[in-house]
């Protein structure tokens, strides 16, 4: 038989207040929301008087079911399934009530890794998406957890183009491979997008109907389009046996605590695997002075022209001697024009 408004389950009302079934349990076990049991011991709830409780502890009202849109496409166990009004979110405070539900307490390279990357994901939108809603969702399957946050703001991409003033959204994600890229910088470092792409399994950032992915299993970028074209949707994969220390991967990074070296994707900074403009190089070299040392990832690049490696290696470097530019996964055709530009000894010396 159907239940009725005044007789929901415990399943039901987490469901519509957008939390876990745990955090439901110990907030009827706290007082916080009347509940009452059937003979058989099964908890039950008014779905109304939880509501009324609900926003009598935490001072608002749950946020409308399915405010925001999910993609479907993921797969394993739902452990974690809430939205909450972005107005006064803490990212810290929404981890704390989400951790115990992803079961790793007992991985705590894996825990490390979720807990940084989940938090700076959120604090994006909360901080830069001016969206009014985000809604986390979370699977276990088997070796893997997937996390995913989503936003009905502006959209990332769009939102770093129009404030760095750049050609389109497509390199608007060009730029985040590089780091220390926020249109907040008196606020913000620039640096989560990038160490988060980084430090997960699979890192998939989409809005304005384009997605960027990291798969870092592969070593490998992608840029294709997406459904989402309101708000931004962040999905991460983690593997629950990693091996990754996050203070590890800050430090190939940095010197002294401080960011200093990038590894910008050259591949995309174009449509398109050939670069022969300057234009293009200036694209690519734009911001990197603020770094000590910079690695050029030309992997997926199949050629380059004169123009390009004379603006990247040799008119560039006079202007920035403080920036160490090291090319990598070069193709032997890009190695002979890169060779070939390079600025050479004077004879005799």
């Amino acid at each position: 038989m159907a239940h009725s408004p005044t007789n929901v389950s415990i399943a039901v009302v987490a469901r519509r207040l957008g939390v876990s079934v745990s955090q439901v349990r110990a907030l009827a076990d706290a007082g916080v929301l009347p509940s009452s049991r059937t003979t058989g011991g099964h908890r039950r709830f008014d779905l109304d008087a939880a509501l009324d409780a609900w926003a009598r502890h935490y001072g608002r009202r749950p946020p409308a079911a399915h405010s925001v849109a999910h993609r479907p496409d993921a797969t394993g166990i739902v452990v974690v399934d809430r939205a909450d009004p972005l107005d006064g979110l803490e990212e810290s405070q929404v981890w704390r009530e989400i951790a115990g539900d992803l079961h790793i307490d007992d991985r705590p390279l894996a825990r490390a890794v979720s807990r940084y990357a989940f938090t700076e994901m959120l604090n994006n939108a909360i901080d830069h998406s001016s969206g009014s809603t985000a809604r986390v969702k979370g699977w276990s399957d088997g070796d893997q957890l997937m996390l995913e946050i989503a936003d009905d703001g502006v959209g990332i991409f769009d939102h770093l183009a129009l404030a760095k003033g750049l050609p389109d959204s497509f390199a608007a994600i060009a730029e985040l491979t590089k780091g220390r890229q926020t249109t907040a910088p008196e606020a913000h470092t620039g640096e989560g997008i990038f160490f988060t792409s980084k430090a997960v399994r699979s890192f998939t950032l989409e809005a304005n109907g384009i997605s960027w992915i990291v798969d870092n299993d592969r070593d490998d970028h992608a840029v294709g389009l997406s459904p989402v074209t309101t708000g931004t949707s962040v999905r991460l994969v983690i593997h629950r046996a990693t091996t990754l220390d996050l203070g590890s991967l800050f430090r190939d990074y940095s010197d002294d605590h401080e960011f200093t070296r990038t590894s910008p994707v050259i591949k995309l900074f174009g449509i398109g695997v050939d670069f022969v403009s300057r234009s293009e190089a200036k694209r690519l070299l734009a911001g990197l002075e603020r770094f000590t040392e910079v690695e050029l990832d030309f992997a997926g690049v199949v050629s380059v022209g004169q123009g390009f490696v004379d603006e990247v290696f040799r008119v560039w470097p006079q202007s920035n001697p403080g920036t160490a530019l090291t090319p990598t996964h070069m193709n032997d055709a890009v190695a002979f024009m890169v060779t070939r530009g390079l600025p050479r000894a004077p004879r005799g010396a």
